[in-house]
């Protein structure tokens, strides 16, 4: 029987339109498709340290050559504001992460840390010696929002700001020490770094507040710190200018994204991750079936490297956004979190498992963590 193969048009395979599973190179890494893990605060790091049920929870959903991006882990003592969730500044840290990035390896996944420092979402509980907690600003959070009551906070005063540059530094050399690939600069949903970059939360009079480029010296000053410590090459950040979480808002998210976007350039970072606005707080606003905002857009043209889209994708979606070039890579948290063989299910288009949200944020070390079923069980 004859062979087909190499007699047909050589045009006919860049036709094939790209996908969520087409193959993807994102700076030195070889991804084969471009469903990435968001970060997901899970809860179950006991006294701020991962746990050996972590190596089962991110290996179960690690793939061969699929990205996958941590929890939010706190930088510092003072960045800290939920409980169980994980640390990287202590010794002790580095080693409880080492074996979890040994088994998403073994699968020949890619693994980022996402690195935070909540700011003023903590209390005096979480401070050291129940201090106040620090933000860009000492307005507090309003009590009850979110059914959290928060400890009102400290103006970071600026000859303090180069410390907790330096936390983000050590915090990121700390996290390739325990093997991550990479890290993920956490500048959304609220936490310290947002707290900078918006002018609702931003109050200051000297060069960090008042004009876009002074809000966003923070900000920069941690990408640079971080990418000097441990190569640009392996570092992302993620934003979220059009969130409203923890009343962290913008008058101007368009500007302020397109703003970042720009000036990230000037470090040559990994990538840039980028919260859809249709995500507003833990809501999600559901359009029609395919429907793929473009709000985006702008600062996906002006970013020069890999971008990732977050926010309420499926898997026509992500399609969609992938084919349209409005993103590289997107990210997918609950459907991820309840579906370890997410990948698996968008290649067969199989049904997915529901996921459960009132255990999202227990501290069981199975239940709503490591017990969704894979295809083959369910």
């Amino acid at each position: 029987m004859s062979s087909s193969s190499g007699n047909g048009p050589a045009s006919s395979v860049a036709t094939v339109p790209l996908s969520l599973l087409s193959p993807y190179k994102v700076g030195e890494f070889d991804l084969s498709h471009r469903i990435v893990l968001a970060p997901l605060t899970r809860n179950r790091s006991y006294n701020y340290v991962p746990q050996p049920h972590g190596a089962v929870y991110y290996s179960q959903r690690a793939t061969k050559g699929g990205l996958l991006i941590a929890e939010a882990t706190g930088v510092s003592d003072t960045a800290m504001g939920f409980p169980d969730t994980p640390g990287i500044w202590t010794k002790e840290h580095v080693e409880a992460w080492k074996p979890i990035v040994d088994a998403v390896h073994q699968k020949g996944g890619i693994f980022f840390l996402q690195i935070v420092h909540v700011g003023r979402v903590s209390t005096y509980d979480f401070q050291p010696n129940g201090q106040a907690p620090i933000s860009s600003t000492d307005k507090g959070v309003t009590p009850g929002l979110e059914g959290l009551e928060l400890s009102p906070p400290r103006r970071l005063r600026k000859d303090e700001v180069p410390g907790i540059v330096n936390d983000f530094r050590l915090a990121a050399r700390n996290a390739i020490e325990a093997g991550f690939d990479g890290v993920e600069i956490h500048g959304a949903n609220g936490f310290l770094i947002e707290q900078f970059l918006k002018d609702q939360v931003n109050d200051r009079t000297d060069e960090y507040g008042g004009s876009l480029e002074n809000r966003c010296r923070f900000a920069l000053e941690i990408v640079e710190a971080v990418a000097n410590e441990i190569g640009s090459h392996r570092v992302g950040i993620r934003l979220s200018p059009y969130s409203d979480f923890m009343e962290a808002i913008d008058s101007d998210p368009d500007a302020l994204g397109l703003y970042m976007a720009n000036a990230l350039n000037k470090f040559n970072i990994l990538y840039l991750h980028m919260i859809e606005p249709r995500v507003v707080g833990s809501r999600v606003f559901q359009g029609p079936e395919d429907e793929i905002p473009h709000r985006l857009l702008p600062m996906r043209k002006a970013f020069e490297n890999t971008f990732i889209a977050a926010g309420g994708y499926n898997r026509s979606k992500g399609n969609r956004a992938i084919g349209d070039d409005y993103a590289d890579l997107i990210a997918f948290g609950r459907l991820f979190l309840a579906n370890p063989d997410l990948p698996r299910r968008y290649e067969l288009d199989a049904p997915l498992n529901k996921y459960n949200r009132s255990t999202f944020y227990i501290s069981d070390p199975v239940v709503g963590y490591t017990d969704y079923p894979f295809l083959e069980e369910a």
